[in-house]
Order: C-alpha cells, then sequence, then structure tokens
C-alpha cells in the first residue's frame, strides 16, 4: 500500500533533503501542487487535508498556520520548525530518546522533529539523567559547532558568496552570544534539567556536519563514575540500534564531518580518570539525524512502516 506524504515547504534545505530520501520510496507518493497554484490558500488547504502524512519545512508562525488549515482528523503532521518541540499535545520525535518513545510516535497524529543541536546533547544527557549518573540540577554547558547548513538558505548564499565576507572569512565563528537560543528550553525540557544549559554554538565554513560537546567534572557526580560506566549507560540505552551508535574505541580526532552525508548519530566517551574529567560528543549531520533524516525517520514510525526505509546510514 502506498502513503501519500505533502511536504509544505519542499523548496527549502530540509524540505529538499527530505525529498531526496523519499523520492525513489515505492511505498511513499509525494502530493505537488501545480506551480500555477502554489500560492492559492486553497490548493495548499487540498494539499493538507488529502495526504496520509504531511511534514512542514517552515518558519515556526508559517508551520502554526499551516496546522490550523488542517482539518481531517486523520492526516499525521511532522513539523520540523521550532513552533511545537515543547508545546502541549505533541510527541517529541527523537524515537531512541525514551524506551516508550517509539510506540508514542508511531500512535499520534502530531510530531515535533528535534533540533539538531538539541539532538546530540539530549543524545549524550537523558540516558544518564535517566540513570541518576546526572542529577536534574547539575549545572551542564555544551558546545557545538554546526556547518553552515544548519542557517538555511540565507546562511548558505553567505557563505557561498564569494563577494561576501563570509566566504573569505576565518573558519570557525561562535554565535548566539546572548545565550537566549531558541533551542535551549527543547534541551532543559526533554533531557529532564532543572536549569537551563548554558549553550555555545558556533558555525564553521563548511557546509554540513556538526559535532555536540558536554564536558564533565566526574569527580562531582554521585558515586564519581568513570568515563567507562558512562559509557555503558549509553551504550545499554541504544543497544542494537543502527542509527545511534556508542564507539566502544575512541579515534584520536573527531572532525566536523565525522558522520556527515549520514543519518546516523554517533556517540563518544572520553576521560581522564585521574583528572576526574570526560567529554562526551554526539557527531552528526544537521541535515541528517539533525533535520531530514530524522524527518523522514519520524514519518516512518508514524505511517507504520520499516523505521529506516530511505535513511542513510
Amino acid at each position: 500500500m502506498t502513503s501519500t506524504v505533502f511536504i509544505d515547504g519542499a523548496a527549502g534545505t530540509t524540505g529538499l533533503e527530505i525529498g531526496e530520501r523519499l523520492a525513489s520510496r515505492r511505498d511513499i507518493s509525494l502530493i505537488e501542487i501545480d506551480p500555477v497554484r502554489r500560492k492559492d490558500p486553497a490548493a495548499r488547504a487540498e494539499a493538507l487535508n488529502s495526504a496520509d502524512a504531511v511534514i512542514l519545512c517552515l518558519p515556526d508562525d508559517a508551520a502554526r498556520e499551516a496546522v490550523a488549515l488542517i482539518r481531517s482528523p486523520t492526516v499525521k503532521v511532522i513539523d520540523a520548525s521550532t513552533a511545537h518541540r515543547t508545546a502541549q499535545g505533541w510527541a517529541y520525535g527523537f524515537a531512541e530518546l525514551d524506551p516508550q518513545n517509539r510506540d508514542r510516535l508511531a500512535r499520534t497524529t502530531r510530531i515535533s522533529n528535534p533540533g539538531c543541536y538539541p539532538t546530540g546533547f539530549l543524545a549524550l544527557v537523558r540516558p544518564l539523567v535517566r540513570a541518576a549518573l546526572l542529577p536534574a540540577d547539575l549545572p551542564i554547558s555544551v558546545n557545538a559547532v554546526s556547518g553552515y547548513s544548519g542557517g538555511g538558505k540565507a546562511m548558505i548564499a553567505m557563505f557561498e558568496d564569494a563577494a561576501s565576507a563570509e566566504a573569505t572569512d576565518t573558519a570557525f565563528r561562535a554565535y548566539a552570544l546572548g545565550l537566549g537560543h531558541k533551542h535551549v528550553p527543547e534541551m532543559q525540557l526533554h533531557a529532564g534539567l532543572d536549569h537551563p544549559p548554558i549553550f555555545m554554538p558556533a558555525v564553521a565554513r563548511t557546509y554540513r556536519g556538526m559535532l555536540v560537546e558536554i564536558p564533565l567534572h566526574l569527580h562531582l557526580l554521585p558515586g564519581q563514575p568513570s568515563g567507562d560506566m558512562l559509557r555503558d549507560v549509553l551504550s545499554n540505552a541504544y543497544a542494537g540500534s543502527r542509527i545511534v551508535r556508542v564507539a566502544r574505541d575512541n579515534p584520536p580526532f573527531l572532525t566536523i564531518e565525522q558522520a556527515a552525508g549520514t543519518d546516523r548519530l554517533d556517540l563518544f566517551v572520553y576521560s581522564d580518570e585521574k583528572a576526574g574529567q570526560a567529554r562526551l560528543i554526539a557527531a552528526l549531520d544537521n541535515l541528517g539525524k539533525g533535520a531530514g533524516g530524522a524527518a523522514v525517520q519520524n514519518l516512518n514510525l508514524a505511517l507504520g512502516l520499516d523505521e529506516r526505509a530511505g535513511l542513510r546510514l
């Protein structure tokens, strides 16, 4: 049986990534609006309500407007914007986050796709909070760097326009220095933390890829766990997953492109037992498991299909 899917915002960066993953699928039929009627609200409403599933690749306000247009109670909605990531009534679309999350995503009609940075952060932090190795009231900081495609078409144009300063500027730039980044509430809520983490994002002059790192003082944690204990908790949390992988042997260095071009999420635990310190690092593609790949995974779960269909692993 073929399921019909409408990508609202298919021409955007995330929409294009999703379209590529669905293009050769025989179990998916994409609904497209005639270009002549693309700006016709009636045509858009018809597409939104006639599909088995809708993926929203829109700015936050436009995503809310699209949801308001959906009257059919059977349409499954996967929202890739920030609009519903902490909203009541929406399932958080990180299948591996908690043991019961897959079933929740399969049953609901409203799924909010996680942010790219929160995906790496939560993959490392949530299992450790659940296992009580990280107290919920522990102050946590997170350092992260993404390829410039994470900024969408505007940032891509800035970095790829030969006449712009960004095209010839240094390869690493810190941003969100005011600390009020829109991903922070999502990180705090879904990690189960009492306090918002200090989030320190940066962008690099490379198209895609992402590293997310949490430094820890092990001697401040309950029981003073070793790096191996942290790794074991993470390994048990993602046992059997082909999407989230916990490394047993750490490479001597990691690049931002570690998982670029894939829909994987690679996790690493580096530790110095003598110093009582650890560095937890997640590597992912900001356009893969951090956006388009996660949306396709959520779509598969929502439609009762093979969870890994169309993914690049």
